[in-house]
């Protein structure tokens, strides 16, 4: 038998358009002088840290007394290269972009008055416009902190996930806080690193986050129609089969918005109180029909 040639699948990388790269340039550079805000008029004055390698710069900076915006770049440059490995060009690049701007930014800004000298509204609105700064730069494809990058790398080569690799980091490096400025400011620091995590989810998948609904019903048809009716969003009705009974079942299926899952957990239980129902979240919800429908 002739061995059978296998096709080869060319692969071909589109670049950006000018608009697009223009747009995540600006987006960058806004969220890299939040987060240098964030840290410079709040969190570093009150003796109050982040996580990850800033987190590290910052006690860095306070033991050595260089400055903090230096020690962000250099402990950041090893992770170009693994980003730029494991995870592509464009990545690495406004990783670089980002952490540059980051680090001439905290000089900028290191002589000017801080805001506030009280550390929990520091730790509150420090947190809040670092994680606003970080979730910008995330949303639009870099990273301000190589911690996510080593943490990918470790995840290949041990049992844990990314997300549990980066907490293990952060508990470390946020308890090292206290041996440095003190319990107090540790547990602060705590607080902020949980301030800014919230707020980067917030930026990154929107105040109306998407929902996943699925309902199986015997009333499913008027349930359907009512949910165009009132919340203005089209459903797929999909075919379903009852493991246990075998009979055949209609299921449900829409994308609402966190807004708006109130208003369908009511629609349901107006229509049909014994029906079966589930909703999760979604990331990202491109195409097809989600655009609301107007309702007269």
């Amino acid at each position: 038998m002739l061995p059978v040639e296998e096709e080869k699948v060319k692969i071909v990388h589109r670049s950006l358009p000018r608009k697009m790269i223009i747009k995540r340039v600006l987006l960058i550079l806004f969220g890299a002088i939040l987060m240098a805000v964030g840290l410079e008029f709040f969190l570093v004055p009150n003796k109050v840290i982040d996580g990850g390698i800033v987190g590290v710069s910052i006690i860095l900076s306070h033991l050595t007394n260089l400055k903090l915006g230096a020690y962000i770049f250099v402990l950041n440059l090893p992770f170009f290269y693994i980003g730029y490995k494991q995870i592509g060009k464009t990545f690495a690049l406004s990783t670089l972009f980002g952490v540059s701007i980051l680090s001439i930014a905290t000089y900028v800004f290191h002589p000017l008055p801080v805001l506030t000298t009280d550390p929990l509204l520091a730790t509150v609105f420090g947190g809040i416009v670092l994680g606003i700064g970080v979730g910008i730069v995330i949303r639009y494809g870099g990273s301000l902190d190589g911690t996510e990058i080593l943490a990918i790398l470790f995840n290949k080569k041990t049992p844990f996930s990314v997300g549990e690799i980066i907490m293990f980091f952060n508990l470390f490096i946020l308890g090292s806080a206290g041996f440095v400025f003190g319990w107090d400011r540790a547990m602060y620091s705590l607080m902020a690193y949980f301030i800014a995590f919230k707020t980067i989810d917030i930026v990154i998948q929107g105040l109306d986050e998407s929902k996943s609904a699925w309902i199986i019903s015997e009333q499913y048809e008027r349930i359907g129609e009512t949910i165009l009716a009132r919340l203005g969003r089209g459903v797929t009705y999909l075919k379903g089969e009852g493991a246990y009974t075998g009979d055949d079942k209609k299921v449900i299926f829409c994308v609402i918005t966190r807004l708006e899952e109130a208003k369908l957990k009511e629609i349901v239980d107006e229509i049909d109180s014994t029906a079966f129902f589930a909703v999760a979240n979604i990331a990202e919800v491109r195409g097809g029909r989600f655009k609301k429908k107007d309702i007269h």
